[in-house]
């Protein structure tokens, strides 16, 4: 079966399924990048998308940040090789360190755990946002040859509360990205 898009959510909180198009399938991976990098191959497998858009709640670095932004450049925040490679790069690896969409947007670390305190390493790396699934999506995406997009809606700022505010605010972006979904339909 195949549909000309498909939308991948970590979590059916984050977006629910009957919100979106009868047209549009979402698949919901679960936290972190070995689910998503799981589902992502699963969906294209399953449903053969032109394109892949995420959606999804982030941590923001970034103080300026607010509501619903545009990601166009992901990275790993939490593959650390040190002394074979520098964080964030995969040592002896072919495979691209980063994934960059053509728009214009803002930077997300992906990485499997959940951001509650300061990393100043985030910040020399132009980091705006943090989540758990945005790498491996792309990562996945690009091996098939499929374009991908992620829209993120920051439900908190990446600190001692961000667990009580993720929770709070979980399910607060999705009228925003159903807004931004329009354009792609």
């Amino acid at each position: 079966m195949t549909h000309s898009l498909v939308v991948i959510a970590a979590l059916e909180s984050e977006i629910k399924a009957h919100s979106l198009p009868n047209h549009i399938p979402v698949v919901y991976s679960g936290i972190g990048k070995i689910n998503a990098a799981i589902a992502t191959f699963q969906a294209i497998q399953r449903y053969q998308p032109q394109l892949i858009i995420n959606f999804g709640t982030v941590g923001k670095i970034n103080p300026t940040l607010s509501g619903l932004v545009s990601i166009n450049k992901v990275i790993q925040r939490d593959i650390s090789a040190e002394p074979l490679a520098p964080r964030g790069i995969v040592p002896l690896s072919t495979k691209p360190n980063e994934f960059i969409v053509d728009a214009h947007g803002y930077v997300c670390g992906t990485g499997d755990n959940f951001v509650t305190q300061h990393d100043p390493w985030l910040i020399e790396q132009g980091v705006d946002v943090v989540d758990m699934e945005l790498f491996a999506i792309a990562a996945i995406s690009f091996e098939h040859n499929i374009n991908w997009i992620s829209y993120k809606f920051i439900s908190d700022a990446a600190n001692e509360d961000s667990a009580h505010e993720w929770s709070s605010k979980v399910n607060h972006g999705e009228d925003l990205f159903l807004e931004k979904l329009k354009h792609h339909l």
